[in-house]
């Protein structure tokens, strides 16, 4: 009686041990290697060498690392409040039957599931200050990337850009949950559709709409590739991230210590603004 139940539970561990050893071998043990490694002093070369707290030390005190922080927080909220609002409108007018729904669901979803490196590089050309779209089309001659103050605002348009697709989808996912008859029945009380979005869909949405920030924001912590290809971090460090900063420490300057223990700080960072945000939003 025992060995049909031992069979599945044999043939099941089977089916799972891949998925099981793979997400050891290259998630649980590189965390705690990176983690060790935070607290030395290593080149990828020489011995490794424990040198305790002297890398957080030596990353929260550098100069640059403000500026880097305000860069990240900057992106990361500004970017997190476009890609959740003009979705959310966006799927509002797609949810309510509108003509060819699908066609736009599609065309939005389009440049989510574009590779990232091939959108950095395309909007690269078309921000290009000689020869790019932009200022061709609005007879300009703004540096766009070039330019302290042109270069994060241009970033954040790309990666909203990117996001909203994805942010759609999201968003229309929720609307399906919310009952049609809850919008009738308002409706014949007298409300406008003003009112129902703001007093019923809103609040019905909320779940979804905790999801998506959170989603956001974490992605948007972690944003690289757009950066790497379309600035290097600059112009004069005005785009420069966190995780940027973690690349150049480690494949630039080769000081791996420094990127551990700046990744550490990154995760911190993010757990604790996760923490915060669910509350206010719960709140």
């Amino acid at each position: 009686m025992n060995e049909p139940k031992l069979t599945k539970l044999s043939t099941g561990v089977l089916f799972i041990l891949p998925a099981v050893v793979g997400t050891f071998i290259f998630i649980v043990i590189p965390i705690f290697f990176s983690f060790t490694l935070s607290f030395a002093d290593w080149n990828l070369l020489d011995e490794v060498k424990f040198v305790g707290l002297n890398n957080y030390r030596a990353v929260l005190t550098q100069k640059e690392f403000l500026q880097i922080l305000i860069n990240t927080l900057v992106y990361t909220v500004s970017t997190t409040f476009f890609a959740v609002i003009i979705p959310l409108f966006l799927a509002s007018f797609l949810n309510s039957k509108l003509r060819g729904g699908e066609i736009f669901k599609t065309i939005y979803f389009l440049p989510f599931i574009t590779p990232a490196i091939v959108i950095a590089i395309v909007w690269a050309w078309i921000f290009d200050p000689n020869i790019g779209l932009v200022n061709t089309v609005l007879n300009t001659h703004f540096l766009w990337l070039f330019d302290t103050k042109l270069a994060m605002p241009v970033l954040i348009f790309v990666s909203v850009w990117k996001l909203i697709g994805y942010n759609i989808i999201l968003f229309l996912t929720g609307f399906s949950t919310i009952n049609p008859n809850i919008n009738e029945a308002a409706r014949i009380d007298g409300a406008n559709d003003f009112q129902i979005f703001q007093k019923i869909t809103i609040p019905l949405l909320k779940p979804t709409i905790i999801f998506v920030v959170l989603v956001t924001a974490i992605s948007s912590f972690q944003v690289f590739d757009l950066i790497y290809v379309m600035t290097s971090g600059g112009p004069q460090n005005s785009t420069n991230v966190i995780v940027y900063s973690i690349y150049k420490y480690a494949f630039e300057y080769f000081d791996i210590g420094k990127a551990c223990a700046l990744a550490y700080i990154l995760f911190a960072i993010v757990f604790i603004l996760t923490f915060i945000q669910r509350k206010c939003l719960k709140d």
